[in-house]
């Protein structure tokens, strides 16, 4: 758990890092960087959802996996369009 606590509060601060950047390529490498760290917190909530079988985690391990799935599109479709 403690691995997807770092991968998942990384995604935020790259993130925020990526909104001061100073060109259009760091811009798009921080981007990309959120979207690994997301990529990795749906792997963690993956594995952590086979580990827990009692029904009340596994609702939440498919809700934030929902969640980090949503930003990898979100961070994909960012990355895309600044490199245009």
């Amino acid at each position: 758990m403690l691995q997807l606590s770092r991968c998942a509060t990384s995604i935020g601060a790259n993130y925020e890092e990526a909104q001061g950047a100073v060109s259009k390529r760091d811009f798009s490498h921080k981007i990309g960087i959120s979207y690994r760290e997301a990529r990795e917190s749906v792997y963690w909530l993956r594995t952590l959802y086979e580990l827990y079988t009692d029904e009340k985690y596994q609702v939440d391990f498919e809700k934030f996996k929902a969640e980090a799935i949503e930003l990898k599109k979100i961070f994909t479709s960012v990355k895309i369009s600044s490199n245009k």
